[in-house]
C-alpha cells in the first residue's frame, strides 16, 4: 500500500485493524458496543528521533509490521477514504 504521507521524527502511520463483529459465541456485536481496535499495520515510518547526543537514533519498525498499541494511542486522520493513526514510537507496545 502506498501512501503519499511522510512522518516525521519517531512517529509512525497505522492502519488500525477492523473492529471484532462477533464474539467467539456467534453473538453479533452492536456498533455500540464494538470497542477500539489494539492492533494494525504500520504502513509508514519517520526517519527516527534525534537522541540527547545528536545522534540520530533510527526506527526499529518497518512499514508492513502487525503492532500492538495502546488503546487511546495516537491522532486519528483520515486520508482517501480510510482511518489512521498517527503516534510516536514509544506508544507501540509489541511487534506481532
Amino acid at each position: 500500500m502506498a501512501l503519499d504521507l511522510k512522518p516525521l521524527a519517531d512517529r509512525v502511520i497505522v492502519l488500525p485493524a477492523a473492529a471484532e463483529e462477533k464474539t467467539k459465541s456467534g453473538i453479533i456485536i452492536p456498533d455500540t458496543a464494538k470497542e477500539k481496535p489494539q492492533r494494525g499495520e504500520v504502513v509508514a515510518v519517520g526517519e527516527g528521533k534525534i537522541s540527547d547526543q545528536g545522534v540520530l537514533v533510527k526506527s526499529q519498525l518497518k512499514v508492513g509490521d502487525q503492532v500492538l498499541y495502546g488503546k487511546y494511542a495516537g491522532t486519528e486522520i483520515s486520508l482517501d477514504g480510510a482511518d489512521y493513526l498517527i503516534m510516536r514510537e514509544a506508544d507501540i507496545l509489541a511487534v506481532l
